[in-house]
Order: structure tokens, then C-alpha cells, then sequence
């Protein structure tokens, strides 16, 4: 009877183990208590459970991944360096495998489309980088490449084609274009080398449409999304449609942060901080241009937010709460419904969505 009893609980611990295999694992820097944490996202609800915590030395900012989500890359951001993690396919947790000297406050990091390249921009330093990635997920030290350009690059973005680089700076009000060799992993000034805007516009992050040519960047201090038509051939922007992202009569002080575009490319997000809300607009088929559909509240300072890959949930980070906010996205109309309500620690700074 005992031995039965035993064969009963092994099992149950068998099925429990295998059913704690999360196909999307959540991750939030919480930049205040220096750590990378981890949750099992539940593919019906969108709820969250913790998983790990992976401990570092300094505050940890932006995150991303290469594109088959092998490996983690973090901003480690007060310390002015860059980290390499691998990622465990069954549980997502992380192992650090290299952490190297970048360059002061690096605000942005992305891999190139083939994730060879490792691309960061610098704050404070005012410049670009490149980093080469080895087949162990490592980062090369020194940089293959840096770049100085303006005070406060915010963004580094590779288009689809992996043929050029954009990098949107707040400082200036200036977007730069980068030409970029996939196989050297070299970046070099477009012809147009960049694009200005008005004075206290403040371009800050950037997202391509997925099938269109065009892209959606938050504008930092115009509190504003300028729809840019995007030259595929050329690498280059140009503005064709701006629009605020607060509600008629807001008059106190905000700012936007992160902006996404939806995966299937039909809507556009981005985080106001000050009237502390999601504003969204839906896209345009055809044209690209976008129709204001009204703010979602959120936590406290939104700096950063993430859609998860299957594009039916979006995690919306409360630098100022401590909390992170779930909303499940209506897949006909875009709107969000929040679902849940997470305490994640002190200033969660950076929101990541991987489908292992």
C-alpha cells in the first residue's frame, strides 16, 4: 500500500514537472534589486508564475535575445556594461556567460536578423556599438565597432533586410541612418546620415511594420507617434503623419517611452509616463497611417512594455509601482483589458516576451 502510495505521488511529481514547461517565458529587469526575473507565461490565460531569479551585479536595463531565443543579451546600464545569458529551453532559466565593458548608460540593445551581431547605443556616451557574437553566445571584447554620434541615442534598430540601421536620438531630435554589411557586421553613415526633427520632439524608440514599408517612433518630449514611410532600398525615413498619444485637455507633464507594433501589424502601442497609460492606434492597411483609438491606464511610469509573440497579450512594466500590468489585446478591435496585477520588486525597468 505504502509502495503504491509513493508510485502515485512520483507520478503526480512527474506530471507536475512537465506541465510547469511554459511555452513563453516572461522576463522584467528590475533594475532596484539588481536581477533578471523569469515567469512561466500559461499560453489560454496570459497568467504568470514565477520561475527564477538570475542575480547580477549592477542594474540590469534592456533585454533581447537572438532570433532563435538561444541566447539573452542585457544592458547592464549603471555600470556601463553589456551581459550575455544562455537560455534553459524548458524552464528559461539564465546562465551567464559573458559580461564585457560597453560604454556609459547603454539605453538599447539588438541583435542583427542573422545574431551574429550584437548592435547597442550609449545614452550618455552618445554613440553606437557593435559587438560580434560567438557560437557560445559570448560577446567579443573590444567592440568590433564603435561610432560616435549625438547626446542620447535611445534605439538601434535593424529593418527586416538586415541592410541597414536606425538610431533615434532624443538629445538632437534626430534620427541617424546607418547602412549595414551583414557580413562583416559593419555599420558606415547612410548618404542622409540622419533625419531631424523639431525642436523638443525627442524620437526615442522605433518599430517597423511588419509587412509594410513604414515605421512608428515615440516622440519623448512631443508626447506624439510620427508615422515615418520607410525607403526600403535607400535606408531612409521620412515623415508622413504625426499624432499626440495623450487624450484632448491632458495638460500635465508626460512623456512617451516604448512603442510596439503589433504582430500582425495592425495596431501600434505606445507607454505615456506621466498620464501613466497605453495609447493606441490602429494602422492602416494600405497607407500605413494610423487613427488614435483612445489610452488604456496602467502602472505608474510605463517605461517598458511587451507583446509576446503569439500577439494576444501585452505586459506593461510600472517603473514608479513596483508592478507589472497584464493585459489580454482584442484581436478584432486592439483594444486592452487588464487581466491581472503583478508585484515585481523595486523599478522594473525592461519587459521581454521569448516562445521557447
Amino acid at each position: 500500500m505504502n509502495r503504491l502510495l509513493l508510485m502515485l505521488i512520483t507520478l503526480i511529481g512527474l506530471l507536475g514537472t512537465d506541465s510547469a514547461i511554459a511555452e513563453t517565458v516572461l522576463y522584467v529587469s528590475v533594475a532596484g534589486e539588481k536581477r533578471i526575473a523569469a515567469y512561466a507565461m500559461d499560453e489560454a490565460s496570459g497568467g504568470l508564475q514565477h520561475a527564477s531569479d538570475t542575480r547580477l551585479d549592477a542594474e540590469p536595463g534592456p533585454l533581447t535575445t537572438d532570433p532563435d531565443g538561444t541566447f539573452l543579451f542585457a544592458s547592464v546600464r549603471s555600470t556601463g556594461q553589456l551581459a550575455s545569458f544562455r537560455r534553459d529551453a524548458t524552464n528559461g532559466q539564465l546562465t551567464l556567460i559573458s559580461q564585457v565593458p560597453a560604454g556609459a548608460d547603454p539605453a538599447y540593445v539588438a541583435t542583427d536578423q542573422t545574431g551574429r551581431f550584437l548592435l547597442s547605443a550609449y545614452y550618455r556616451a552618445g554613440k553606437v556599438a557593435v559587438h560580434r557574437i560567438a557560437d557560445d553566445g559570448s560577446l567579443a571584447e573590444p567592440p568590433w565597432q564603435t561610432i560616435a554620434t549625438d547626446d542620447k541615442a535611445h534605439a538601434i534598430v535593424p529593418d527586416r533586410a538586415n541592410k541597414f540601421v536606425l538610431v533615434p536620438h532624443t538629445g538632437p531630435n534626430a534620427i541617424f541612418q546607418f547602412v549595414f554589411d551583414p557580413t562583416t557586421g559593419r555599420l558606415a553613415p547612410n548618404t542622409v546620415p540622419n533625419i531631424t526633427r523639431p525642436e523638443n520632439t525627442g524620437p526615442r524608440h522605433l518599430g517597423f511594420h511588419p509587412t509594410l514599408d513604414f515605421a512608428y517612433v515615440s516622440d519623448e518630449q512631443g508626447s506624439s507617434m510620427t508615422v515615418y514611410q520607410y525607403d526600403a532600398v535607400r535606408g531612409q525615413l521620412a515623415p508622413r503623419q504625426v499624432l499626440s498619444t495623450l487624450p484632448a485637455g491632458f495638460s500635465e507633464n508626460n512623456s512617451t517611452a516604448h512603442l510596439e507594433v503589433h504582430p500582425s501589424g495592425k495596431w501600434v502601442y505606445v507607454a505615456n509616463r506621466g498620464h501613466d497609460s497605453l495609447a493606441v492606434f490602429r494602422i492602416d492597411p494600405t497607407s500605413g497611417r494610423v487613427t488614435a483609438l483612445g489610452q488604456t491606464a496602467t502602472e505608474p511610469t510605463p517605461r517598458s512594455f511587451n507583446i509576446e509573440p503569439s500577439g494576444r497579450f501585452l505586459f506593461a512594466a510600472g517603473q514608479g509601482s513596483g508592478k507589472l500590468a497584464a493585459f489580454r489585446i482584442d484581436q478584432t478591435f486592439g483594444g486592452l483589458t487588464r487581466i491581472a496585477t503583478y508585484d515585481v520588486g523595486q523599478r522594473p525597468w525592461w519587459v521581454l516576451a521569448v516562445r521557447r
